[in-house]
Parts: C-alpha cells; sequence; structure tokens
C-alpha cells in the first residue's frame, strides 16, 4: 500500500475562514484522504490530491481555521475495498474529523463502518448516488452533484439542444461495465419514459482500452446523440473511436470525468465541440486559484508541480477542501472548540449558498440534503480549453429523489 504523508502547518490570519475563539483547540484539525494513486484513479488522483494539499497549505499559511492549523494525510487505496477499510481504520484512530473516499467501491465498503461510527465521509462526485439523503446517511456528505444528477443535467442539456422535444430521438449510453458506468442508467431510463426519446446502453469491458467492437454497433444504430460514461484513459479512447465512426464530436457529452489531458489525447483540435458536465470551474482565472499561485506556489510551498494548477482535477481536489473549511469554520463558529466529527457534521449542514468566490456553484446543505442542490452546468472543448456553455443549473430533482428516496430505503432496510 502506498501511503502518502504531508503534514501542512503555517500561519498568519485569514478573514473569511478564521475566527478567533478564547479556547483554541491545542490539536490540529485532522483530515484526511483515502485516493487510488495506483489501480483505477490514477488519471485523477495525482492532480486532485495535489490540489487539496496546496489548499491546505493555504489555508495554514492564513492562520489556519478558528487559528487552528489543518493537518492533511493521503494514503493510497489502490480501489481495493480491504485496503479501504485497514485505511478507514488508521485513520479514525489517528483523530480524523473527515476522511475523503474517491472510489466507488472503497466507498461502498467503508460507508456502513462511518455511519456506525459517526465518521463523517467526504464522496465529492463519486459512489452511491443516494447518499444524498442525509435522513438515511446522516454523516456521509457528497457536497457535490452524484451522478444520477450529472446524468439530469447531461439530459436537460440535450434537451435544450433539441429545442426542448426529445420524441423520437434516439440516445446511447456508452459505458464502462462496472458499478460506476451502470450508475446513471435509471435516470436515463425515467427521462426516456417522460420524453419518450429511444435510449440504448452499451457497456464495453473494463478497463475500456478495446471499444471498436462497441462503437461498430453504435454507428449502425445512428444516434442522435452519444453519453460516454467511463473515467481515465476510456474517455479519449471512446471519442476516438466515436470519430473514427463518424459520429460527430458536438453530439458527444461526458459526466465530470474527462479533462485537459484526456482532449490531448482524444485529438485536441479533432475533439472541438464535445461537451461535458462540470461541477467545479476549471482555469487559473479564479480567486482561490490566484491565492494558490500568489501565496503557496510563489513561496515554493506547493505539494508538487505547479504546471498542474488550475487542470479540472487539481481544481476539483481545491473544491473539496474548500467546502471541508466551510463546514469546519461554521462548526466552530456555532459548536465551539475542538472540532470533533459530530460538530462537523452540524457545520456541513449549516453551508448556505457557498461558492468558494465562484470556484462552485451555489451549495446549499441541510440535514435532508448532503448533496447541496446538485447544480452544476455544460463546458464544451473548444481546441484549447472548456468554456462553460450554461450557468450552473440543477436538472429533474424530483426524479433525482425520487430514486434517492427509493433507494435509500431499500439501504435503510438492508443495511447495504
Amino acid at each position: 500500500m502506498r501511503r502518502v504523508k504531508l503534514h501542512i502547518l503555517y500561519g498568519v490570519s485569514l478573514s473569511l475562514l478564521c475566527i478567533n475563539f478564547a479556547s483554541a483547540q491545542t490539536q490540529p484539525i485532522r483530515v484526511r484522504a483515502a485516493l487510488d494513486f495506483s489501480k483505477v484513479s490514477t488519471f485523477v488522483a495525482g492532480e486532485y490530491s495535489q490540489g487539496q494539499h496546496d489548499y491546505i497549505a493555504l489555508i495554514n499559511a492564513r492562520g489556519g481555521i478558528a487559528g487552528t492549523p489543518v493537518e492533511i494525510e493521503t494514503a493510497d487505496t489502490a480501489n481495493d475495498p480491504e485496503t479501504g477499510l485497514e485505511v478507514y481504520e488508521r485513520f479514525k484512530k489517528e483523530g480524523a474529523v473527515l476522511i475523503n473516499v474517491l472510489s466507488t467501491p472503497v466507498t461502498k465498503a467503508v460507508l456502513p463502518r462511518a455511519i456506525a461510527d459517526g465518521m463523517n465521509l467526504m464522496t465529492a462526485f463519486s459512489g452511491r448516488s443516494d447518499a444524498i439523503d442525509g435522513t438515511v446517511f446522516p454523516c456521509i456528505f457528497p457536497l457535490t452533484p452524484v451522478y444520477w444528477s450529472q446524468a439530469a443535467v447531461i439530459l436537460s442539456y440535450i434537451g435544450h439542444k433539441e429545442n426542448g422535444n426529445l420524441k423520437g430521438k434516439k440516445i446511447t449510453l456508452v459505458h464502462i461495465d462496472q458499478a460506476f458506468g451502470q450508475e446513471p442508467i435509471p435516470i436515463f431510463e425515467k427521462f426516456a419514459q417522460k420524453e419518450g426519446f429511444i435510449f440504448e446502453a452499451v457497456p464495453y469491458p473494463s478497463p475500456g482500452k478495446n471499444q471498436s467492437a462497441q462503437w461498430t454497433k453504435v454507428a449502425q444504430s445512428k444516434p442522435d446523440w452519444v453519453v460516454i460514461w467511463g473515467a481515465g484513459l476510456a474517455q479519449p479512447i471512446s471519442i476516438k473511436t466515436a470519430l473514427k465512426n463518424g459520429i460527430a464530436p458536438d453530439r458527444i457529452v461526458s459526466p465530470i470525468w474527462l479533462s485537459e489531458l484526456d482532449m490531448e489525447i482524444a485529438g485536441a483540435e479533432q475533439a472541438k465541440g464535445v461537451a461535458r458536465f462540470e461541477g467545479v470551474a476549471s482555469g487559473r482565472d479564479l480567486p482561490i486559484i490566484k491565492a494558490i499561485e500568489t501565496e503557496v506556489i510563489a513561496k515554493g510551498a506547493a505539494a508538487e508541480d505547479a504546471t498542474r494548477v488550475g487542470t479540472t482535477y487539481y481544481n476539483i481536489g481545491v473544491a473539496t477542501m474548500a467546502l471541508f473549511a466551510e463546514g469546519a469554520r461554521l462548526a466552530l463558529e456555532n459548536g465551539g472548540s475542538p472540532l470533533t466529527p459530530a460538530k462537523l457534521t452540524k457545520g456541513f449542514e449549516r453551508i448556505k449558498n457557498f461558492t468558494a468566490d465562484g470556484l462552485l456553484p451555489p451549495v446549499t446543505v441541510t440535514s435532508k440534503d448532503h448533496q447541496g442542490g446538485g447544480q452544476g452546468r455544460i463546458s464544451v472543448w473548444d481546441g484549447n480549453g472548456w468554456k462553460p456553455e450554461t450557468g450552473w443549473f440543477a436538472a429533474s430533482q424530483d426524479m433525482v429523489w425520487e430514486l434517492v428516496r427509493k433507494n435509500s430505503a431499500e439501504f435503510k432496510a438492508k443495511g447495504q
């Protein structure tokens, strides 16, 4: 098991995040991340982790949260549930108030134990979609649009491009044949029933290096739109193979896992017009990213290669820790020091219209809704970068929550 450890402890004052309390805790606030650096999620883990560490460095350089420094440590789970459970137990013993997991198999293994322990689990942009139901999953916090909400935004966008009429259109989902790839299917089926379009799901075997047969089949069926639901190298392979089979790039849409590097691999020029769901703004022209460049990068305190700053996955990592910091700030403001998992739970549930200075859509969390509203936007690849085509919006949350309540009730009854 790879263990990536980095403690960042600095100090000055931060007006946004720091509030002075008479009785500050003497121990640092411990936040932990269980990521996959060596098996499936290698495409995202490095940049994501660097964004997390660099943002914590920024917090600490400005005095911490309520005058208390934050300690972050990261471990590799290799996407393995058993390893994930071992990492979880170690983090719990170390006094973590939050454990961030970026792996659907690990999340599913750890989740029942976290609920029993009252340990806050952050599952941003991953994990099971029904975990947004805070009444059933009281300490599980996606805090970002889950896959069902991403699928709803994508289908809403496609409907808009078709002038609000999807009746008789054909939408094909080309997806990796594992839990992550199958996750959006219920939303597609519900939308197809409601809007009257023809839906077809075409799975390809993991890890998705060879999709030729699937795309030959797709080309023969002549879909109006194709949604590619994979991650890592599978995504540019999907795009390249789709283009070879005559699918127009402006008819291809992806969930959040499609990066700048993926587009270079797919062919930056040829792939112009491909769209993706976006839950976090990318690029360096954002107040938080500029602050990191000035107060962390320029001072030689970056976790790793500064060229990654502002990339899609780097900014997502920053966003996860910005959400954590806002929840911790609210927890300490309302519950006092020291910060505990139970106080942090309440802090998260006080987050209201938080955007991290434009990095995120407005996020509002309640005791019932741990997703934060489900807003995202669609961006389009222009050959050089991702350009927003829509504003932030949530789509068909009534439909999403119908599925959430059904599945969370099953979890409550069975415990899995």
